[in-house]
């Protein structure tokens, strides 16, 4: 008797399913994909003061032109929803949610500036111009808004510091801050001469969840997408040195070389840092 009761039901449970239309689960592939806003940065192991008896700051400029940086700038437009560096940083300005620094007088994060101040860097200013109302022919002015042209930048500065921790026996290195640099002809400028500006500083610890939840395009391999922190805590990028910490006032490269011997210092700072490392061992 229990058993027919257990039929029964089963039957009409089976029965009442069949009316009801399901609505197939959509995959936009060939697989379920992770959802990236549920990602978190790279966790990094603390350093203690007494463990690192050695350090240097270095700068070092991303050239956003080379090949193997190009994911840091395109797409210029958002592509399924990915988009390219400077375009994150400016939303994540706007938004409140990473503070820029004014890059004019330091790099030590010291003046904050608002989203309008990065609009004014960027040449964005509100400018007044004079027109001619032509119904009744009077003179009248008019504001205009200036756009950020995010094409413009062309060059990121990155400050970081290489230290080596003894108590790992490692040599490492931490992203201190990141600097977009523009690249721009000044307006009624007939020599076309282009001028470089570094238009503000984020603190890189700060941005690192932002970076974290949004993905670089992977040319070669669209299964294999990194975030833009992954890129950099992993050096997935191309650079050169241009400036390292010394008794000089950490002067720039360019300051007391040039052309060819500026490129073979930047490479002989480079080869000084993994020299340090390699000279602690025998072999």
């Amino acid at each position: 008797m229990k058993r027919l009761i257990v039929y029964i039901g089963i039957v009409i449970f089976v029965l009442a399913g069949s009316g009801q239309i399901t609505q197939a689960q959509i995959i936009n592939g060939a697989y379920q994909t992770t959802d990236k806003y549920q990602k978190k940065p790279m966790p990094l192991p603390t350093v203690r003061e007494a463990d690192v008896f050695w350090s240097k700051t270095i700068w070092r400029i991303i050239d956003l032109r080379e090949k193997m940086n190009l994911p840091l700038y395109y797409p210029s437009t958002d592509l399924e929803g990915r988009t390219n560096l400077i375009n994150l940083l400016l939303e994540g300005i706007k938004n409140g949610q990473i503070t820029p620094y004014d890059a004019r007088y330091d790099d030590d994060f010291k003046i904050p500036m608002t989203y309008e101040q990065v609009q004014g860097a960027f040449g964005a200013e509100e400018s007044t111009e004079e027109t001619i109302d032509f119904d009744t022919g009077e003179r009248k002015t008019v504001t205009i808004q200036g756009d950020i042209r995010p094409g413009e930048i062309k060059q990121y500065m990155i400050k970081e510091e290489w230290y080596f921790d003894k108590q790992a026996s490692t040599l490492n290195v931490r992203i201190i801050g990141i600097c977009p640099i523009r690249e721009f002809v000044r307006e009624n400028d007939t020599s076309g001469q282009v001028q470089r500006q570094q238009v503000f500083w984020v603190y890189y610890p700060e941005m690192r969840d932002l970076l974290a939840t949004n993905l670089v395009l992977n040319p070669y391999n669209e299964a294999q997408s990194m975030s833009f922190d992954d890129l950099f805590i992993k050096r997935f990028f191309n650079s050169y040195v241009v400036k390292e910490s010394n008794v000089y006032n950490n002067r720039n490269i360019s300051a007391y070389l040039s052309g060819k011997e500026a490129m073979l210092e930047s490479k002989r700072i480079e080869s000084e840092i993994f020299n340090f490392e390699q000279d602690l061992w025998e072999y």
